[in-house]
């Protein structure tokens, strides 16, 4: 009994004392959706050599994307001439850490891992980057055809992006990983013993190759690995171990690598893997070069969190939770809701409510399509209107993506989208 209220109040503890960091990055993730369009990135990555790297790499650290919302626009920038070293610059240093992670990263592990948690992205970003564009030459994948970019004009139009993606994209992308990490940490907390990982103590690589092996099969979003880092560090792992875990965990899932995998083939997706799991363990090691410089002060792992009222930390964590709830709302109310359609298309690479909302914006671009259902569970895309399924094809592989047409009627689950 006593260990399932350690648990609780472990968990409670995490997820309130990241709250108030998370809302003020969810603010600023979608201001700078709002304002910072794709179009913008294209234009000033869309080219090659160090200074596309170095550009792609640092735009890459403050946007809030996770590792399966980054892939649409990596395939924006490839298909705009992008080199494949940009590419994978700005695929490493995107799902690593975002605005959102910063804050909440400052929130549960202090202000040292706030400050190089963003450092190691770049680094590990420019490191991929360079490693990648080796032996490129001038002959490249052909890209892939054009999308035609759309931009809201209006001040009100921003506004309203601002905090549709801010309060309902990213806590519908992140709100299911994040309560997952919270709870692995707040088990990991509450069940292992103190000083588990003591044994490491002096073996720093091997401690690294053992965070590794876990880090690089678990998939997890940059701001649910925050949770799970602090319990394995309030369990004995040093501050570089847990470092390694932040930067390999989001960036190294099946989803991402297979994206390189099928645009840059088998040899760039193993440097990619290689210059990932190289460079979080040279960080690593730099970080605890650095904490024991500085006298390994407690202060400069004191999360954020603890300055911050009681009160109003519970107050956020409710408001944190209720956002979450409402962005999924629609998963709820829609259970069992279907419509026949004309057309009917799988889209294997729609992994995440981004991808959903690229899909769904792709197929308002149209001409001739009067409804459509995206159904993000199964992966299927259904259309109704006058149109060929050749086009919707096109459309869907402008944006990004790579449907298969069924040639039958089907229902299946997914938010109804009209036009008059």
């Amino acid at each position: 009994m006593n260990l399932l209220w350690d648990f609780f109040v472990h968990s409670f503890h995490l997820w309130v004392s990241m709250a108030p960091y998370l809302l003020l990055g969810m603010l600023i993730g979608g201001i700078l959706h709002g304002f910072l369009k794709e179009k913008f990135v294209s234009t000033h990555l869309g080219k090659k050599g160090f200074s596309a790297i170095f550009k792609a790499t640092l735009f890459g650290i403050p946007l809030p994307l996770c590792s399966c919302g980054v892939i649409p626009v990596a395939a924006t920038l490839r298909r705009d001439g992008a080199s494949r070293g940009a590419t994978l610059a700005f695929l490493t240093s995107t799902p690593t850490t975002g605005i959102d992670s910063i804050l909440a990263t400052y929130s549960l592990l202090g202000p040292i891992f706030a400050f190089f948690r963003p450092l190691a992205s770049f680094v590990a970003g420019l490191l991929v980057g360079i490693i990648a564009s080796f032996g490129e030459g001038k002959k490249t994948k052909r890209p892939l055809p054009k999308t035609p970019f759309t931009d809201t004009f209006t001040f009100k139009g921003k506004i309203k992006e601002v905090v549709q993606y801010g309060f309902e994209e990213l806590p519908r992308d992140i709100g299911k990983w994040l309560v997952l990490g919270i709870l692995i940490g707040g088990a990991l907390s509450a069940f292992l013993p103190k000083n588990l990982f003591g044994i490491f103590k002096g073996y720093p690589l091997l401690e690294f190759l053992t965070v590794l092996s876990v880090a690089i099969p678990l998939y997890v979003c940059a701001t649910g690995s925050i949770p799970i880092a602090a319990a394995l560090m309030s369990k004995g792992i040093s501050p570089g171990a847990a470092l390694v875990f932040l930067i390999a965990g989001p960036a190294t899932n099946t989803v991402t690598v297979g994206f390189v995998y099928s645009q840059f083939g088998k040899k760039v997706a193993s440097l990619y893997i290689g210059g990932i799991v190289v460079g979080s363990i040279g960080l690593g090691l730099l970080l605890n070069g650095l904490w024991g410089y500085f006298g390994e002060k407690v202060e400069l792992l004191t999360p954020g969190g603890e300055l911050l009222p009681l009160y109003f930390k519970i107050s956020c964590g409710i408001f944190l939770l209720a956002i979450i709830l409402w962005a999924n709302r629609s998963k709820i109310k829609e259970k069992g809701k279907s419509k026949e359609m004309d057309h009917l298309f799988f889209v294997p690479d729609m992994t995440c409510n981004h991808c959903k909302l690229n899909i769904e914006k792709a197929l308002k671009t149209i001409e001739g399509i009067e409804e459509f259902q995206v159904d993000l569970e199964n992966k299927l895309v259904k259309v109704k209107g006058n149109i060929s399924p050749e086009s919707i094809k096109e459309g869907l592989e402008k944006a990004g993506y790579t449907p298969i047409f069924k040639d039958k009627r089907e229902t299946t689950e997914g938010k109804i989208c009209r036009y008059e």
